[in-house]
């Protein structure tokens, strides 16, 4: 998907409907001169509800679609009809999208399941008629409830890539290489920083039918929990794989150093991320010899790892067989 397909992140005003008034109707028939209330209850107004679509990978859909409103409830009519409800309102939405109020930066509620639906902004309730009110002192109540009004708020989703395996590293350290290697996805490789510019997801097959989805994060840079360079609007990506993948190429300067600080960028945004498992992958490995690759392993931090090499495929089945170790162990 493209730079200018790729929404992840939409503020939108919706309005849910109002509940319609009850009737204060009087039974009028003939030969039945005081018939006494027989007023309906208003219809509730219509909900503002989200639904999970696993077809949907943006919200570019509705970019252009800021105001959403649900449809309002209709009044109760005589012989105590209820009237008609008003009509919903269904938003669909990718898996992993998160629905706040935004004023507040509050949590609502996360889609993560297919056709999983969730109200966000519930409509007025109908107002009861004037049966409701009949008592032995008031045997003909001449009034009944308005319909409550809907809820209007400016409210944003925000979609949090949902994946097995995330990769995390600075630009240029190959993972749109690897992610076109193991996968069939195509991001845009380049040899110049921030190449990526949106998340890539890729499936990759593994032995016996099995597959995985891995998520190739854009480039992270130190400072980036502050908002440098891509900041944190690709680090809550990050939050929803299971697995981080850390990829720090073979030719620099000090693999643990950048090891390290991409540790603690993810620290500093969200302490959480360090209970995820981590695998390391040296890219680009294709130039150390067996020689180098003793040395450097000397230095390198206690965590899974692997040399690999998008060019030649070295260590690409080894990486494989470690992140499904790591997944299903």
């Amino acid at each position: 998907m493209s730079g200018s397909n790729f929404v992840d992140y939409i503020k939108i005003f919706c309005r849910s409907g109002n509940g319609g008034a009850g009737s204060a109707h009087l039974r009028r028939e003939k030969f039945v001169p005081k018939g006494g209330p027989d007023g309906g209850d208003g219809g509730r107004g219509g909900h503002i509800i989200l639904r999970g679509n696993d077809q949907m990978w943006t919200l570019l859909h509705l970019r252009y679609q800021r105001h959403i409103f649900g449809g309002n409830g209709e009044s109760g009519g005589a012989q105590q009809s209820t009237g008609a409800d008003g009509k919903d309102v269904v938003i669909e939405v990718p898996l992993g999208t998160v629905a706040k109020i935004a004023e507040k930066e509050e949590i609502i509620f996360e889609i993560t399941s297919n056709n999983e639906k969730k109200i966000l902004a519930r409509g007025g309730r109908g107002g009861q008629g004037n049966v409701h009110f009949k008592s032995s002192t008031n045997q003909t109540p001449r009034y009944a409830q308005p319909g409550e009004a809907g809820i209007e708020n400016w409210y944003v989703f925000e979609l949090k890539i949902l994946a097995d395996v995330g990769l995390v590293g600075f630009p240029n350290a190959g993972k749109s290489t690897l992610l076109s290697v193991i996968s069939a996805a195509k991001p845009k490789i380049a040899d110049y920083p921030f190449t990526t510019l949106v998340p890539n997801l890729g499936i990759v097959s593994y032995r016996d039918n099995k597959s995985f989805v891995v998520a190739d994060i854009p480039g992270i840079i130190e400072g980036a929990h502050e908002g440098k360079g891509l900041g944190i609007r690709f680090l809550r990506h990050i939050e929803r794989n299971s697995i981080l993948l850390f990829m720090v190429p073979a030719d620099s300067h000090d693999i643990r150093a950048e090891y390290e600080i991409l540790l603690n960028e993810l620290r500093m945004y969200n302490p959480q991320l360090l209970d995820k498992n981590r695998v390391l992958a040296i890219s680009k490995s294709d130039l150390l010899d067996e020689e180098l690759m003793t040395e450097t392993r000397k230095d390198l931090p206690d965590i899974p790892r692997v040399f690999i090499s998008s060019v030649t495929g070295l260590g690409i089945p080894t990486l494989k067989d470690m992140l499904w170790k790591v997944m299903t162990g």
